[in-house]
């Protein structure tokens, strides 16, 4: 007995794109750009977005960003009300020559993370730095962040 799978019309079209590459490609002898990229990475949510976690430790709030191969330079942190934006670039290496790619699943391009900041933080008092590929941005957080330990009560 088949198990029952949900119809998604984004992927047949993707099956037929993958059929007229692979002819192209054998035809040609080359790989052509593919007209879908950016509405299959929309439809697999595929958008280049660097992974960020955020906690508190010994009374601040530390935002890390994962931004591996990315210039400092590059990147710009801005708070607007209770909003702190990461936006940046992993810009391509630029080079004459033609790379023939067994597998390639970095991104690059543009990004932009927001996060809402806890009520309470003192963003005038912002700091970052970068180091190893990692933006860690660090601010005073407010005695209500601070853990508690809840206790269960057994009936």
């Amino acid at each position: 007995m088949a198990a029952l799978v949900p119809w998604r019309p984004m992927r047949e079209l993707e099956r037929f794109e993958r059929r007229m590459e692979d002819l192209f490609d054998r035809f040609f002898g080359e790989r052509f750009p593919s007209l879908w990229d950016a509405e299959r990475a929309f439809w697999r949510g595929e958008e280049w977005m660097p992974a960020v976690e955020s906690q508190v430790e010994n009374g601040e709030l530390v935002v890390k960003a994962d931004l591996p191969g990315i210039d400092p330079k590059d990147v710009t942190i801005s708070v607007t009300g209770n909003q702190l934006t990461i936006e940046g670039e992993r810009k391509r290496e630029e080079k004459e020559e033609r790379k023939n790619y067994f597998y390639r699943e970095l991104q690059y391009g543009k990004f932009s993370r927001t996060m809402t900041l806890p009520a309470g933080v003192e963003t005038d008092k912002i700091k970052a730095t970068y180091k190893d590929g990692v933006l860690n941005i660090r601010m005073p957080a407010p005695q209500e962040l601070a853990p508690k330990r809840v206790q269960i009560e057994v009936k």
